[in-house]
């Protein structure tokens, strides 16, 4: 569910102007020209009459596009326009980490404490659960949200203490430190540790703190909001996929892992404020956007808020959003000084978010991503790709061949059909998603690389062609 050099004054003055980059007839012929590339790629995936999306891309200070694309309110017939607020749903994380990490530079807490020096009353079952296991998706904690009863129940209001109760008694899911899962009750967690210290609401402190003094004036906790600015409809896919308002969420329950709303405008000042180093030290703002490590050593492309990799061979900092009603999502290529924002209005989008970013961050930086072209695999290579793939201790891919076509199916997912672009590469329809299968020094598939989210992902082959284990005689 809520489910990864600094802008000058003149630029955040501009941000404020609702025009669109082709009314901006001053601009550049190579800026325009850009803008043109990066509007072309996006703007097929926006029906003008179904929920749409508004987007901002800058770089190096400058806002190269900022557009809005479909419907804001379907059943009333208006349409997009850029200023729009909409729900941010998981990119609020970014907004709680910095919080944390403002007090952790305050000296009011470390990153080692245990949560139970601010949470006395958490049952952490002997376990040492730290801020930073909680920060990097690392505790173990159940996410509430992947509880059956949750989706029964978020329409609710719930105190913060009520919210805890839901899910503190349940029995950790791993051993703190051991493994990385997303997980939206460590947010909500830090939500709370920020009102203990701070001795403000979550709500109170993130506009005092963050909002204000960057001049955020659209952003909120929603029901917070200091100003009456436009705001889009949520949507939902309904019955036979017609479109429907989005049913009602209390926003108690996303609280500090994604209860924020905002526009790409307030966005773009706020990875202006990154950009400038404010808010917190240099150094904490590095270990930010580095990946943590699982005892084990292993990385886990995550680090205090932000999901960490590479975008064209650029190194990455993101974070996606889903929230009912909408989807979301916000990337910065630090070495580039590129920043796209895309919030879309439907939680059912055909094209996420994450993909337009994509594009169009790699447009702006001059290397975009080929356009696939679908080829003919035989049936027997395909025959050889099926099997059964690791993907962590609790997931697997796995891959078959049906009526000549290759369905790849993730653990307690749906499945998705597969479409090649070379004998051994596949890439998902409507994203930038590929597979690529690798053979090993007998000539036997043996893994499939996964390239997504700006990183690679090795799964290895967990049974051989004949269904067998690998190394059995």
């Amino acid at each position: 569910m809520f489910k990864l050099s600094a802008l000058c004054v003149a630029t955040l003055v501009a941000l404020h102007a609702p025009v669109a980059f082709a009314q901006d007839a001053a601009r550049p012929a190579a800026e325009q020209a850009l803008a043109e590339r990066i509007d072309a790629a996006i703007a097929p995936y926006y029906k003008a009459d179904a929920p749409g999306a508004t987007v901002i891309v800058t770089q190096d200070g400058k806002t190269v596009l900022r557009k809005a694309y479909g419907m804001a309110d379907v059943s009333k017939g208006t349409p997009m326009t850029p200023d729009m607020a909409m729900r941010l749903g998981s990119i609020t994380k970014q907004f709680t980490a910095v919080g944390i990490l403002m007090l952790v530079d305050e000296g009011k807490l470390a990153l080692d404490d245990d949560i139970t020096k601010f949470l006395p009353e958490y049952p952490t079952r002997g376990k040492r659960i730290t801020i930073e296991h909680l920060l990097t998706h690392t505790s173990g904690i159940v996410s509430f949200t992947s509880k059956p009863a949750f989706s029964a129940t978020d329409g609710r209001d719930r105190t913060v203490a009520e919210m805890i109760d839901t899910f503190k008694n349940d029995a950790l899911e791993f051993e703190p430190g051991t493994r990385w899962a997303y997980n939206n009750s460590g947010y909500f967690l830090l939500g709370a540790v920020i009102e203990k210290l701070s001795g403000q609401t979550y709500a109170r402190f993130m506009e005092e703190r963050i909002f204000t003094p960057l001049e955020m004036r659209h952003t909120a906790y929603e029901g917070h909001e200091r100003s009456s600015g436009p705001r889009a409809a949520g949507h939902s896919k309904g019955w036979f996929g017609r479109v429907t308002t989005a049913k009602p969420i209390s926003m108690t329950q996303p609280y500090a892992a994604g209860a924020l709303v905002s526009t790409v405008d307030d966005l773009a000042r706020w990875d202006a404020a990154i950009s400038a180093g404010k808010l917190l030290k240099p150094a904490t703002w590095q270990k930010a956007h580095t990946s943590a490590v699982l005892a084990d050593g292993k990385p886990t492309n995550y680090g205090y808020g932000w999901q960490v990799g590479k975008l064209r061979g650029e190194p990455l900092v993101a974070h996606d959003g889903g929230i009912d009603g909408y989807s979301t999502s916000a990337l910065r290529l630090p070495r580039q000084k590129v920043y796209v924002a895309v919030l879309s209005n439907t939680d059912a989008p055909k094209i996420q978010p994450d993909m337009v970013a994509s594009k169009a961050a790699a447009i702006a930086i001059g290397n975009p991503f080929p356009d696939f072209k679908a080829v003919k695999v035989d049936n027997a290579l395909l025959d050889a790709y099926a099997g059964t793939y690791r993907i962590d201790a609790t997931a697997t891919r796995s891959f078959k061949r049906d009526d000549g076509k290759l369905i790849m199916q993730r653990t307690n997912r749906d499945p998705v059909t597969l479409t090649p672009y070379a004998n051994d590469s596949f890439f998902m329809p409507a994203s930038l998603t590929t597979f690529v299968f690798a053979r090993n020094a007998k000539g036997e598939v043996s893994q499939v690389i996964v390239h997504s989210q700006g990183s690679d992902m090795i799964n290895q082959r967990v049974d051989a062609p004949s269904g067998t284990p690998y190394g059995t005689p």
